[in-house]
């Protein structure tokens, strides 16, 4: 089967999945149904080959347990999933949520500068209306008031008129397309910058939000309510962690599933993460408040010390600190956005929590908390950070390619990039998924460019003796629990993965893939920095002291009118020449003259008949020349 053809496929399936979920009452995106599809595939206990076409009867088993699963309303694995695709769809970078309300709010704009643009207004009435519809493309473009509102309309217009007089609107429709959209962004920078300072002065500022206020209370109220939500979520993993440890020891407690309480963790451990995301985005919303702040009262005092006393003011010392002016309260309205953005997100993250909540509510879990010692992360740490690895007392520390790292021994010992988003790849396996965090004091484990930490000096011990194994084990782990792999960040080691019915031997337990190796080789480049010659560069010493020589000698010589070796290339010089006259020249003129005609006259042609016989006489009556 061909790749187009296999992908036809899968798009048929995911088709069919939400179609039956849609009939039985619950919609679902392609996205989620994608996700689903490839988490089934992955677990070993469905045993699909996936280097396999698949048969009629693979397809119907695939799309029922697809659906199954996405129709099951207490699965706080799905609710991880619903949660994770939720995140990947909607979050991403400060820059380009930025760059994509820019372009949202341009697109919205197009049509009224279109109209502006494509205008070809001639009589006093439409070039009236011209001017009105600049007066509302500005206040649109600048968010400064609403082009409903009087009193934003006269305040803007005024201000408009103060830098583009309607009497200009005749060589601004000269203009070229491109010409008259850049000139209508720098008029809208300009008059927000004097609606601002009219606002600062207390001579304006109809319709103008005071925005440095607004966030200086809504970035407080954002950080808090997210610190309580995080909190909020790591009491909840620490309880399920307690359980669980609780259930490992005490294989006669009942009451609890094991696989829900798991299943429950990470979907905390996923909402956590997610939230400290969050967090760190809006600390940067209150840094860069408090940095355009400064700005902000800084601009505002330049120029009321430019126009401070002046009946006029050159328009090229004051209009250059509208725009910037203007631009600094853009950045505050791309703040603004920005914390509008992740306060939605945050709200829309919580119902993604609430099944496992309801399932293990407090009144639920009370009774078997008793005698549970429910720690928090950094109790956790606590306990076990005086108890490092000494490499030299391991048995295998001869094993190369391993390196312990310490915080005394590292540089950014606390950035490094730690495998499985610094949770402990030792408890992974040996607790079947269970999430522990690591504690990087107690030493971290560097092999093959991979930095392990560990919960515990007994865990760090065992997992280095065989550290590619365990690795191999912690991917076996995950696809049990598909939702591991973006929690855990292991989306570049599931680009290899052993299919189930290639990894099983003949008694149907997983045995190794052999590793396949190829020839190949790499070209790199004769020079890969780039050439940088100094062509004023000298090796020979005599060149360089006829140099010196030389120009010790212009230092005595009088320059004036001349050309040295550092004036050539920056005096302007001037030839008088004389320019080339227009002359004509008298050649030969054209004449003729007249030659007479020649004239012959032919007399007796006509003759005497029978008895006289034909006598002709020629004459010649041609004229003289000299008759002529």
């Amino acid at each position: 089967m061909s790749r187009a053809q296999a992908e036809s496929v899968i798009k048929n399936i995911i088709r069919e999945i939400a179609q039956e979920c849609a009939a039985k009452g619950q919609a679902v995106s392609e996205t989620l149904v994608a996700f689903m599809v490839k988490a089934v595939v992955l677990n070993p206990s469905n045993e699909f080959n996936v280097d396999r076409t698949l048969t009629k009867d693979d397809v119907q088993k695939l799309i029922k347990i697809c659906v199954d699963k996405l129709l099951d309303s207490r699965s706080p694995s799905l609710d991880t999933i619903k949660m994770q695709v939720y995140f990947d769809m909607n979050y991403t970078t400060r820059d380009e949520f930025l760059d994509e309300h820019r372009r949202v709010l341009d697109s919205r704009l197009q049509p009224v500068i279109r109209e502006i643009t494509d205008s070809r207004a001639r009589t006093r009435e439409e070039l009236e209306s011209l001017y009105r519809k600049i007066v509302s493309a500005v206040l649109l473009r600048s968010g400064l008031g609403s082009p409903t509102d009087i009193a934003v309309v006269r305040e803007a217009t005024a201000a408009l008129q103060s830098v583009f007089p309607q009497t200009e609107l005749g060589t601004f429709m000269s203009l070229n397309k491109r010409d008259k959209e850049r000139q209508l962004q720098e008029l809208t920078a300009i008059v927000t910058g004097i609606r601002l300072f009219n606002k600062e002065c207390g001579k304006g500022g109809e319709g103008i939000d005071d925005l440095p206020a607004i966030l200086n209370e809504a970035v407080p109220a954002t950080t808090q309510q997210v610190d309580i939500e995080i909190q909020t979520t790591a009491r909840t993993a620490y309880k399920y962690t307690a359980l669980i440890e609780k259930l490992l020891l005490d294989k006669s407690f009942e009451g609890l599933s094991m696989q829900l309480l798991k299943e429950a963790l990470i979907n905390a451990r996923q909402h956590e993460s997610f939230l400290r995301i969050i967090l760190n985005d809006v600390i940067e919303c209150a840094q860069q408040v408090e940095s355009l702040e400064n700005n902000l009262a800084a601009k505002m005092e330049m120029i009321q010390a430019t126009v401070q006393s002046k009946t006029a003011v050159p328009t090229a010392q004051v209009y250059p600190q509208f725009i910037t002016l203007s631009q600094i309260w853009s950045a505050f309205q791309d703040e603004m956005v920005l914390l509008s953005v992740l306060s939605n997100i945050l709200a829309s993250l919580e119902p993604f929590t609430r099944g496992h909540r309801e399932i293990f509510s407090d009144d639920v879990l009370a009774p078997f908390l008793d005698g549970a010692s429910v720690r928090s992360d950094e109790q956790r740490m606590q306990e076990v950070s005086g108890n490092r690895v000494v490499p030299k007392e391991l048995r295998h520390s001869y094993l190369q390619g391993q390196e312990w790292l310490f915080p005394e021994t590292a540089k950014n010992f606390h950035r490094l990039p730690l495998q499985y988003k610094g949770y402990c790849g030792f408890a992974l396996v040996k607790f079947d998924r269970l999430l522990l965090p690591s504690n990087p004091e107690i030493g971290v484990l560097r092999h093959k460019d991979r930095y392990y930490a560990f919960s515990s000096r007994k865990a760090a011990e065992e997992f280095s003796e065989n550290p590619d194994g365990f690795a191999g084990m912690v991917v076996e782990a995950t696809k049990k629990s598909p939702e591991l792999i973006q929690l855990l960040e292991l989306h570049t080691q599931f680009a290899s993965i052993t299919p189930y019915a290639q990894g099983q031997g003949p008694g149907g337990k997983l045995i190794e893939k052999p590793v396949t190796k190829c020839d190949s080789g790499t070209q790199t480049d004769t020079h890969i920095l780039e050439p940088n010659i100094v062509k004023s560069y000298e090796w020979n010493e005599w060149e360089l002291r006829r140099k010196a020589i030389k120009l010790a000698n212009l230092r005595t010589k009088v320059t004036h009118s001349q050309q040295t070796n550092l004036s050539n290339l920056r005096r302007d010089n001037v030839t008088q020449v004389y320019l080339p006259k227009e002359n004509v020249t008298q050649t030969k003129r054209d004449n003729y003259s007249n030659v007479p005609r020649p004239q012959v006259f032919l007399a007796g042609l006509r003759g005497g008949g029978m008895s006289v016989p034909t006598d002709m006489t020629k004459m010649d009556l041609t004229l003289d020349v000299d008759q002529t």
